[in-house]
């Protein structure tokens, strides 16, 4: 008679809780992790951030302690690759309308700590959520941009037979702006990881297409670095922004036409800090199952 097989036992799943979020179409998995329950690694988030086998998202955005005595928390970003990431405009609006709902935040404004500084929020009348992004940094060295001394309305970078031209700037992560005739058929998937690839940019950058419709709109499509194209990105479109309002392209306000919607970019002068405005979204509140299946 044959040894009967024994039946592997089921391993006990952990229970994640997760609200999926997006802010103009850049899509989100936010935790809360202030319990101390529960950790994230490179490993966890690549799991979360797959859209066949996990929740799916650009990015995981974690609320934790605040950092600074005024802010009532403080986040971290984790691309969907498993990377941390140090700036996300659009995950801070999602950050702030979380914690409102949430109850840690209260009233009209307040402040929240993302991993590059400590970010004004301003909820307005008409639903959108303001966000204070900080001073823009356009030295080389603060980008970073190796290879380049000084600053410069554009860059220029030859690779084999193609010829890159950019602008370039910190929005507290780094961003390469490229103006194009027509976004719509611009070379996005080719260019955007060909020019993260290159020397120039250490710590990869953000490759922004960026078409200018009028002094008050542009449109925009962004390679982001660790997640590849997004609907949104709200550095991104802050990064489009200051680079063209430099240049005298566009006025000091305008509206960014993203693949997911619109934000709002106001710079008033050099000097400073970037203002961004657009929508926050609740999608759904799910539970994810660390561990589950058969032993």
């Amino acid at each position: 008679m044959a040894e009967a097989v024994p039946t592997p036992a089921p391993r006990v799943a952990r229970v994640l809780r997760f609200s999926k979020m997006h802010g103009a179409g850049n899509d989100f998995v936010v935790i809360d992790l202030r319990d101390g329950a529960t950790t994230l690694d490179a490993s966890l988030c690549r799991a979360l951030g797959d859209r066949h086998m996990g929740v799916g998202c650009d990015q995981i955005l974690t609320i934790e302690a605040p950092r600074s005595a005024n802010a009532v928390a403080s986040y971290r970003i984790w691309n969907s690759d498993g990377s941390l990431a140090r700036q996300c405009g659009n995950g801070a609006r999602c950050v702030a309308a979380w914690l409102l709902r949430d109850g840690t935040a209260r009233g009209d404004a307040f402040d929240v700590d993302s991993p590059v500084d400590t970010h004004h929020v301003t909820c307005l009348a008409d639903g959108r959520i303001r966000i204070a992004m900080g001073v823009p940094r356009f030295a080389p060295r603060d980008v970073p941009l190796h290879g380049f001394d000084a600053v410069q309305d554009e860059y220029v970078l030859e690779y084999d037979d193609t010829v890159f031209t950019f602008g370039a700037v910190s929005m507290g992560n780094p961003h390469a702006v490229i103006e194009v005739d027509d976004v719509a058929h611009a070379p996005v998937e080719v260019v955007g990881p060909l020019l993260q690839s290159q020397h120039a940019f250490p710590d990869s950058a953000n490759i922004g297409f960026a078409q200018v419709e009028s002094r008050d709109r542009v449109r925009l499509r962004v390679y982001e670095r660790g997640a590849g194209e997004t609907l949104a990105c709200g550095s991104g479109a802050c990064a489009a922004a200051v680079v063209l309002m430099r240049r005298g392209r566009i006025d000091r306000s305008v509206t960014i036409a993203l693949p997911g919607g619109e934000l709002q970019i106001e710079w008033p002068r050099d000097d400073a800090t970037v203002m961004m405005a657009g929508p926050a979204a609740f999608v759904f509140e799910g539970t994810f199952l660390i561990g589950a299946g058969l032993a």
